[in-house]
């Protein structure tokens, strides 16, 4: 009776130490358990990896891409400088006043019906700038070596300034003190110079009125503004 109360309490003391192994065990794998559980404070604060874009919205700016350039990539302000100095030599051309030539006009030679036995020279401003016809136009008919002679009365106040599209008029009295009596078929009209020295710039070559008749005394007046004052000559 003794040898089996003995037995019976050693058994109920194995069990309890095995119980109690069992629990110390559970114990240690929770532990272990919860340790491998990820910190939510440590993962939100963790450092970028290298993937992650950086942000350079606090890096200084380019100040040459900051300025307005144009569709060549030409800076905007120094395009507009360019272009305003371009229009300021474009309108500096435009307004320089020139000789006028047989290169910057037009001229024709017509018949007149009073005064008789007259033709009229008009030479209008095809450029685009102010031209100035100086003095008297300078006339060969034909192949002759010397020049017309001019109406030294004629000579105008001023010299005549032609603006693009406006006329000078001169005058060529055919008969001059007698009756024309030499047939002329073509008329060379050049352009003098301001100081007077000869022609300058191309002529024009024309074609005269048919049945044009002049004389030994034949002679042109001075470039007029005015086609009447040109014919009072």
């Amino acid at each position: 009776m003794r040898n089996l109360r003995f037995r019976s309490a050693a058994t109920a003391a194995t069990t309890a130490l095995v119980a109690a192994l069992a629990l110390t065990a559970c114990g240690q794998t929770d532990t272990a358990g919860a340790d491998t559980k990820p910190d939510a404070k440590t993962v939100s604060t963790s450092t970028p990896t290298e993937d992650t874009p950086k942000d350079d919205s606090t890096s200084k700016p380019d100040e040459a891409t900051d300025k307005p350039q144009d569709s060549s990539g030409q800076n905007a302000e120094t395009a507009s400088t360019s272009s305003s100095k371009s229009n300021s030599n474009s309108g500096a051309k435009s307004n320089a006043r020139t000789t006028c030539t047989g290169g910057n006009t037009k001229v024709t030679v017509t018949n007149v019906t009073r005064p008789i036995n007259h033709l009229l020279v008009t030479a209008t401003n095809t450029g685009k700038g102010t031209c100035d016809a100086y003095y008297a136009p300078l006339l060969g008919f034909d192949d002759a070596q010397a020049v017309t002679q001019i109406n030294e009365d004629s000579k105008p106040q001023a010299v005549v300034t032609l603006a693009p599209g406006e006329s000078a008029y001169a005058s060529i009295a055919l008969g001059g003190d007698g009756s024309p009596d030499i047939e002329a078929y073509k008329l060379s009209v050049h352009f003098a110079g301001r100081e007077n020295q000869g022609s300058v710039g191309s002529p024009a070559n024309l074609t005269l009125p048919k049945g044009t008749m002049i004389s030994d005394t034949t002679s042109v007046s001075y470039w007029q503004s005015a086609m009447a004052d040109a014919l009072t000559w």
